[in-house]
């Protein structure tokens, strides 16, 4: 039996963002569980070539070019997939944008871009997601919230504030859910080497900064969140939602600053 709890054979996992980073990452997961993972992303072409790795892999895998900032195209999609497959089984929602600079700094355009994707965005996901899965009495909802949740640096406090919202938008859906049997909860991943983290990459101080800030004193690859996915999607976590599972290597856990003689 608990071979099969992290099995998704049968299963319709839609993912928004799939193209690249931890969305790609979360696509190749399901699909190694058995799922039908509907990579969707802004980038048609890059969702397609997604795509078409997993099933080079021997996976099942479709690609969904969408906006998710555009509430009618998210909700057609929707309809599209439930027309196809019937049942939509699994929603991962990772897209997200982050400029860095002081808040004292920013320009109302740049405040509505980060608000508009991380919350609006992700919002048109949970809605469109909650209405399929309500009507259909079971499902899971996995959102990527951050260490910025909880934890944050100058630089970070339009991103991290977003990044907050989206947990307590979490918890207050699978409050809504949970007695229709749908379940939601988030991700809160520590460093990551992702598209949106190679300038970090690329500064070795900056970088080694972060790594030795965590207990593990690395960063995390993509591919290192798909457990995490294929965990929340599964019947390995039947009982769990509203919660935030923290993939971070340590990072909240600990000062990381300075280990004091004991």
């Amino acid at each position: 039996m608990t071979s099969s709890l992290f099995r998704l054979d049968g299963r319709v996992a839609f993912i928004a963002g799939a193209a690249s980073g931890i969305g790609l990452a979360a696509a190749r997961g399901l699909a190694a569980a058995g799922a039908v993972a509907v990579c969707a992303d802004l980038d048609a072409a890059a969702a397609d070539r997604a795509a078409d790795a997993i099933r080079e892999q021997g996976g099942q895998a479709e690609a969904l070019g969408l906006d998710i900032t555009d509430a009618a195209a998210v909700a057609d999609a929707f309809r599209w997939i439930a027309a196809e497959h019937r049942q939509i089984h699994v929603v991962v929602s990772t897209p997200a944008v982050n400029i860095r600079k002081p808040l004292l700094s920013y320009t109302d355009a740049e405040f509505e871009r980060v608000l508009r994707l991380n919350l609006g965005g992700t919002f048109h996901v949970m809605q469109a997601a909650g209405r399929h899965m309500s009507a259909m009495r079971a499902g899971s909802i996995i959102l990527f919230s951050s260490i910025r949740a909880v934890n944050v640096e100058p630089g970070q406090s339009v991103y991290a504030g977003t990044k907050a919202a989206l947990v307590q938008m979490a918890r207050g859906l699978a409050s809504e859910l949970g007695p229709l049997g749908v379940r939601v909860n988030c991700i809160a991943p520590g460093v990551v080497e992702t598209p949106l983290t190679a300038p970090i990459k690329n500064n070795p101080a900056w970088y080694q900064a972060y790594a030795d800030r965590n207990a593990l004193k690395r960063w995390a690859t993509a591919d290192e969140m798909a457990g995490p996915v294929v965990f929340l999607a599964s019947d390995a976590s039947s009982y769990v939602t509203g919660a935030v599972l923290f993939a971070d290597g340590g990072w909240t856990a600990i000062d990381g600053r300075f280990t004091p003689q004991l």
